[in-house]
């Protein structure tokens, strides 16, 4: 959000250095992210000054130039050639003297320089309106009309206005400061409670305002839980036209385009008090009655930008007589309804609508207009009449207007301050400074929230409506530590602490650990929100929610309405942003939690998840076969295996992984405790994200897995300098059995000897093998630390392998 300091001034007799409130302004947490100097002609006219023209000849060497003696206020008076055909003795002009720096309306910046013209010398340029960026005439040069002392700045005779702009990160919770005069009435209680001064805030006086005699337009709000607040009246006899250079001014300065005299007064007040102003023309208000509703899913509306948009049926709309929509409420007007050249009268309203709503229509119509952007923080509710008030009067003072009906005030339950509980005890132990409360009461009033009752433990504050955020004694506390300042908290001389013994494994070590091994292997960590749409999750009933999801109340990003309860979304949402911006190929891992909801308790659940996709390694000059530098399921399984036996983990089961996330994959778990889940995404959950290539993906149960680490860490052995040796079995068997089983049966027949078990080759046919039956080719590696093993100790290891398998799984060894 943009401030301007000039704008600031209005209402604050302050003379302080700009850097200084931009500083007082960040201790409120009104953060200033850059300050710009705003000049209304660039460069300021510096080195431009008045000139009076002491003798005016022609110049020997060309009829159409003029030799000149000006005296500029420099001493000496100084000859300049000037083009001209107006220029004469006597006249006070604007000359730009040896090294200034114009700016003109057409062309390219330069510099003033001594030169010699047809023979003459030349130690300056008397200026036409348009070499100085004043104008568009180049008919001749400035004549001032008054005499003014030679060597005047020429900023000073045409009231050049220097500007300060600051850039603010406006957070979500501060409704309050959406507007200049919310922001100077932080500025004047920061000034006041902790600079000395003693500053009040001066707001624009609407007394002088008059309401007419003719009946209002009628007006009927169809839900008032959708638009609380609807204000309205009628100005006629308008004459449409450029705005004032001071209101121009104004505007241009915090980056919002002049359009005409009425458009220019709405936003004025906008930024100004904070309430969203639409000009409707009358004329054009089909039945001279407005319906504020929802029309059926569908219904055209062409906008403002000439564009021809399909309203859904959760859009509030601002419609005439005939049901026909004339605005999107609190985020966009229609083209057929807005006010022209040719506009003479018009119905202005000023409402306060529900901020959810105003927030999903502008997000789904991808209009992020100032005006959405206020409501849907939360407006002030009850200074719609005094901006209706505040804009007639301008209207009536810039365009000749006049009110000519009664103010129309729909407000069928008026909304009051919130009155909430504080504890002195409490402000103490959450600011960490000893306020007494006094100073508590000062710091409330300067921000003009009144204490309505007291008692010894504590007190009740009323919080004006326009700190919709603020409701609870928490957010009071915040209010009064913005004031006080965060730099007046005082930082304790002696700091302790206490000796801590972390647990056995250590989880930090763990995940750094665990993260290292990733990003040694070409994983980025990312990091993704904890907040999601539910509409991932499921349809639901219109009206109900969907069970087990953690609902939250968002009312700044309205979309985004759950805790996420699962991890796959995050990470498809961060695949779908990265391949919109052409990185294609990804390998991304990130820690976080899914949320659940049984019954009545909630759980959270911490999880590591990979996600690949595209190539496994650069392009380079080596071509690679097609399809073979892709990444894939045996990619992501590796990682998995990768980072188990790095923990140490191993006995565990293989099953099928869950179907409603992936197409195929497995499953790794102990039991009924899941490790880990992965393979590749189903196209149904790729498609919701507008993902055009395969993802894989792993989910890893990090909970479960910091349950089964080993109790002493994985150690290095040193290899054995005795030779292993290899025997391979076929094996057939019954489909159900799975290499997995095998594996378990062979290390628990021969725990000493036997180091690594291989699955090399699988075979089915049924014609040869039997009906159910598969056959499987496994290789069993033998080793000892002690001795070279002979034939008689392996024979006796295969021998009791194989009699497992064959009692276990009814396997029949091929010979």
């Amino acid at each position: 959000m943009k401030v301007s300091l000039n704008w600031l001034r209005q209402y604050l007799d302050i003379n302080i250095d700009p850097e200084e409130i931009g500083q007082v302004l960040t201790g409120t947490g009104l953060e200033v992210e850059g300050m710009d100097k705003v000049e209304s002609i660039p460069g300021g006219l510096a080195g431009v000054v008045v000139g009076h023209v002491l003798e005016c000849g022609k110049h020997p060497g060309a009829d159409r130039l003029s030799l000149t003696s000006v005296d500029t206020g420099a001493g000496e008076p100084v000859s300049i050639v000037c083009g001209a055909p107006n220029v004469a003795a006597g006249q006070y002009v604007i000359v730009a003297t040896v090294g200034a720096m114009l700016y003109p309306m057409s062309g390219e910046p330069f510099k003033i320089k001594k030169g010699k013209i047809r023979g003459e010398v030349s130690m300056g340029m008397i200026c036409a309106e348009d070499e100085l960026g004043l104008g568009e005439s180049h008919d001749g040069i400035i004549v001032l009309d008054k005499e003014y002392k030679p060597g005047t700045p020429a900023a000073e005779v045409f009231e050049l206005e220097e500007d300060y702009v600051y850039e603010i990160g406006l957070t979500p919770n501060r409704s309050d400061a959406t507007n200049h005069l919310g922001v100077a009435f932080d500025l004047a209680a920061a000034l006041n409670v902790n600079h000395g001064a003693n500053v009040a805030v001066q707001k624009p006086d609407v007394s002088a305002f008059k309401a007419g005699s003719g009946k209002p337009v009628k007006v009927t709000v169809q839900d008032a839980s959708q638009a609380p607040r609807y204000a309205g009246l009628t100005i006629e006899n308008l004459t449409v036209a450029p705005s004032p250079d001071w209101l121009r001014t104004r505007l241009q300065a915090i980056g919002v385009r002049p359009i005409n005299n009425v458009v220019d007064v709405t936003n004025f007040v906008l930024h100004e008090l904070g309430q969203p102003l639409h000009a409707f023309d009358l004329d054009k208000v089909g039945g001279g009655e407005i319906i504020v509703e929802k029309l059926p899913k569908g219904t055209k509306f062409n906008s403002l930008d000439e564009v021809e948009r399909e309203l859904s049926d959760d859009d509030l709309v601002i419609c005439d007589a005939n049901h026909q929509p004339m605005c999107i409420a609190g985020v966009f007007g229609g083209f057929d309804s807005g006010v022209t050249d040719s506009t003479t009268k018009i119905f202005l309203e000023a409402a306060h609508f529900e901020a959810g709503t105003t927030r999903r229509s502008s997000m789904r119509h991808t209009l992020r207009t100032d005006a959405a952007r206020v409501f849907e923080k939360g407006s002030d509710p009850n200074v719609t009449v005094y901006a209706l008030k505040r804009a007639a009067l301008l209207l009536e003072e810039l365009a000749g207007g006049k009110v000519t009906s009664e103010l129309l005030d729909l407000y069928p339950n008026p909304i009051k301050p919130l009155e909430v509980r504080v504890r002195d005890q409490r402000v103490v132990d959450v600011i960490g400074a000893d306020l007494a409360r006094p100073q508590v009461q000062s710091i409330l009033e300067s921000m003009g929230m009144e204490i309505t009752s007291s008692d010894d433990a504590g007190f009740t504050v009323a919080v004006p409506t326009n700190k919709s955020e603020v409701t609870r004694e928490i957010d009071v506390i915040e209010e009064i530590l913005r004031i006080y300042g965060f730099d007046n908290v005082p930082i304790p001389q002696m700091i302790t602490t206490a000796m801590i013994v972390a647990p056995q494994p250590d989880p930090n070590y763990i995940r750094e650990l665990t993260g290292d091994l990733l990003a040694a292997n070409g994983y980025y960590e990312m990091m993704a929100l904890s907040l999601d749409e539910s509409r991932f999750y499921g349809e639901v009933e219109e009206g109900k929610q969907q069970e087990g999801l953690v609902y939250i109340n968002n009312t700044s990003n309205v979309h985004l309405d759950v805790m996420r309860p699962g991890m796959l979304q995050s990470a498809l949402g961060a695949v779908a942003h990265n391949l919109n911006r052409q990185q294609n190929d990804l390998r991304l891992f990130e820690f976080g939690r899914s949320y659940h909801l049984k019954g009545e308790k909630y759980t959270e659940v911490n999880h590591l998840t990979l996600t690949l996709s595209g190539r496994k390694q650069q392009e380079t000059w080596h071509p690679e076969p097609k399809g073979k530098n892709a990444a894939g399921f045996y990619t992501v399984k590796a990682a998995v295996e990768l980072i188990f036996q790095r923990l140490g983990i191993d006995n565990y089961r293989t099953s099928e992984a869950p179907a409603d996330e992936f197409s195929y994959g497995i499953q790794y778990h102990k039991g009924p405790m899941v490790l880990a889940n992965f393979g590749a995404v189903l196209p149904l959950h790729l498609r919701a994200r507008q993902i055009k290539t395969d993802v894989f993906y792993a989910d890893i149960n990090w909970d479960n897995v910091m349950k089964v680490l080993p109790k002493k860490p994985v150690q290095v052995k040193t290899p054995s300098k005795f030779p292993s040796l290899r025997r391979d079995l076929a094996l057939i068997l019954d489909k159900r059995v799975t290499f997995a089983d095998v594996e378990r049966l062979a290390r628990k027949a021969e725990k000493k000897l036997l180091t690594e078990v291989n699955l090399f080759d699988v075979y089915e046919n049924e014609d040869q093998l039997g009906a159910g039956k598969k056959s499987y080719a496994v290789s069993f590696q033998l080793e000892s630390d002690e001795q070279t093993l002979n034939d008689k100790q392996v024979d006796k290891v295969m021998k009791s392998i194989e009699g497992s398998l064959t009692k276990q799984l009814g396997a029949e060894v091929r010979r």
